[in-house]
């Protein structure tokens, strides 16, 4: 069960630096983004995860909000997923 929690958060710890460097391209590239390759790379592997924060958010959060949406959504699983590892580890070593 630990390991599952520490690939978890891996997963989630992924998914979150790729959105947080999406967003980086997004201000470093002036406007072009969308021909970026990277920023269309980085976009490709966090689709599933904007995709079911938008699925999960109200329609009066705009579109173009919705990637810092996911972000919080990933911040929290982070955080259960953390505290998870932690009670884990406690009761392991009782």
């Amino acid at each position: 069960m630990l390991s599952l929690v520490i690939v978890l958060k891996g997963l989630v710890e992924f998914a979150a630096l790729l959105i947080v460097g999406q967003a980086a391209v997004y201000l470093m590239s002036f406007g072009r983004h969308e021909r970026n390759v990277v920023y269309r790379f980085m976009r490709l592997l966090t689709s599933p995860v904007v995709s079911l924060a938008r699925w999960l958010s109200p329609r009066v959060i705009v579109d173009r909000h919705v990637p810092a949406v996911a972000l919080f959504m990933l911040f929290a699983i982070w955080v259960f997923l953390a505290f998870l590892k932690f009670h884990l580890q406690l009761s392991a070593q009782a």
